[in-house]
């Protein structure tokens, strides 16, 4: 990564660029604050309400909901109107280049409907001199979360689009997400898994670790125990993950299970992680809140 630039050289420099993205990259708040981040909140339906995730609820909230619901809560994309605010808003603050990184354009509308809407803006303003650019990242969570975070941190030392752009597609082809749900009642639901499977690995205490290719779930394998399962995790980052590089760890309500990631980790790692947040409410919905998991890089 390139050295910060002084205060004359950013004075200086081409390009204001803006970072933002999605609330299901579970940013967790630390980082949006310090890299200012723009996140936009999905949309929450759960009991007849809606939610604007991250924003009219926590996720300590919404685990509380998932474990009482009886008809499993579904996520709608991020409204249209959200995105064109954002886009007017980069343009007026004179930014050059807006760099959206987007939830997994298989899995959702979310994509489409950034470019979509960028589409009008452009049709609606153009006087505007903002360029902006989506990316479809294909995962979920901080398996572009990590992407974006340094991303900011790349366009606040003085780096060009084109090379943050670049940075962003390499992380997330080659970021792995790994997350292993302790109850497989919402992955069932979610139809990640089939109700006889779930009913089975229930009964006998199988953990399947799950993780995304090319924009859809793989269960890579199946473990019996959580004791299994958190061992199957480490073993797996450090069979795969590109040496020196970041990981973070993430954790629903089960934080006992959670420290136990985290000493196994401790004992065999090179590097403390990146960070450790809580998955956020849209990944809840398909994992349920009794999860744990690994994002590093191949």
């Amino acid at each position: 990564m390139r050295r910060p630039l002084t205060p004359l050289e950013r004075k200086d420099a081409m390009y204001k660029i803006k970072i933002s993205t999605d609330s299901t990259s579970d940013i967790p708040a630390s980082f949006r604050q310090e890299l200012n981040i723009s996140v936009l909140p999905l949309t929450i339906l759960a009991d007849g309400k809606e939610y604007r995730d991250g924003v009219d609820i926590t996720p300590q909230e919404f685990y509380k909901i998932l474990d009482e619901a009886e008809v499993l809560p579904v996520s709608s994309q991020v409204h249209a109107s959200e995105y064109l605010e954002l886009y007017r808003q980069v343009a007026e603050e004179g930014y050059t280049d807006l760099i959206h990184v987007s939830l997994n354009g298989k899995g959702s509308g979310t994509y489409q409907a950034a470019v979509m809407t960028r589409d009008m803006f452009r049709e609606e303003h153009p006087e505007a001199k903002l360029n902006i650019h989506i990316i479809d990242s294909r995962t979920y969570s901080m398996g572009y979360g990590m992407a974006v975070v340094e991303a900011a941190r790349m366009a606040r030392n003085g780096a060009a689009p084109a090379e943050i752009i670049a940075h962003i597609e390499d992380w997330v082809a080659y970021t792995r997400p790994v997350f292993v749900p302790m109850n497989l009642k919402c992955v069932k639901k979610s139809g990640r898994i089939s109700p006889a499977a779930a009913f089975v690995g229930d009964a006998i205490g199988l953990k399947p670790l799950i993780t995304f290719e090319d924009g859809e779930a793989k269960i890579l394998s199946k473990v019996r125990g959580e004791h299994k399962a958190i061992t199957a995790l480490v073993d797996i980052c450090m069979k795969e993950r590109r040496p020196g590089t970041s990981y973070c760890l993430v954790h629903g309500k089960n934080q006992e299970t959670f420290e136990q990631l985290k000493a196994a980790c401790a004992q065999v790692m090179d590097q403390p992680p990146m960070a450790e947040y809580e998955v956020g409410c849209i990944i809840g919905i398909n994992t349920g809140p009794d999860i744990v998991g690994i994002l590093y890089r191949k």
